[in-house]
């Protein structure tokens, strides 16, 4: 799809990658962008095309609320999430994993859902913001991977849903991105305009996943060639 002219509703749009996806629609020449997050008052865009939306993406009713109004969407780009890292069998893991779940999995299928009509209709585009460890869990982090791998699950269920009524269906993932949400992880990192240039550059082009950056591409190349071993390896290794 083309994202000049498009209409886009960004989660968690006031900060980090959701920032930069709101920044580089508004380059690109999108006509409308809704910036959602849980505080509306936190989107600062100085320009006429912004909407700002309250939108907690884990509450039904204001699902329900932001589908209503915003009913033009063309391009929904579900990109809030959460981690909450540690070790595997921490007292708290639990009450972590339900959260991540809720927010990096189960608030995607609710949302597409709530906007499967307007982006039918327009033909337009779905854009799931994912992880590469989707593919491959991590020491610290393995509840934020299986949280991401049942969205990588739901992406692929989702395009051979979508694709008879021309919605174009696209997972990112990318590996650790210089966010405050990504505070702590390893350098290098990936800047957030790089996952989003890259992920704007796929969905015009009709690719159906991005691994944005030299570091995630090295990154699927050492799974690809040896999964046992960079499984192991971020296992025994510590965070990834």
């Amino acid at each position: 799809m083309q994202i000049q002219g498009s209409i886009a509703l960004v989660t968690g749009a006031n900060r980090g990658i959701g920032r930069a996806y709101v920044q580089a629609l508004l380059d690109r020449g999108a006509a409308k962008v809704y910036a959602a997050a849980r505080d509306a008052g936190s989107i600062a865009f100085n320009d006429p095309r912004i909407v700002p939306l309250a939108l907690d993406v884990s509450d039904a009713a204001q699902i329900a609320a932001a589908a209503k109004a915003a009913p033009d969407v063309t391009l929904l780009i579900n990109n809030a999430g959460v981690i909450f890292g540690g070790e595997l069998l921490r007292d708290d893991v639990v009450d972590a994993a339900r959260r991540e779940i809720e927010v990096n999995y189960l608030a995607p299928l609710a949302l597409t859902q709530a906007f499967a009509p307007a982006l039918k209709a327009a033909r337009g585009g779905l854009v799931n913001v994912l992880s590469m460890l989707a593919k491959v869990a991590a020491r610290g982090a393995v509840t934020y991977s299986a949280s991401k791998a049942a969205g990588l699950m739901l992406n692929t269920a989702l395009r051979a849903e979508l694709a008879p009524h021309g919605v174009a269906v696209v997972a990112v993932l990318p590996v650790q991105v210089d966010t405050d949400m990504g505070r702590g992880l390893p350098e290098p990192r990936l800047t957030p305009e790089e996952v989003v240039s890259e992920t704007l550059d796929a969905l015009e082009n009709g690719a159906d996943e991005v691994y944005p950056g030299v570091l995630t591409r090295n990154a699927l190349a050492g799974f690809t060639a040896d999964p046992k071993g960079f499984q192991a390896a971020l296992l025994g290794g510590g965070n990834h």
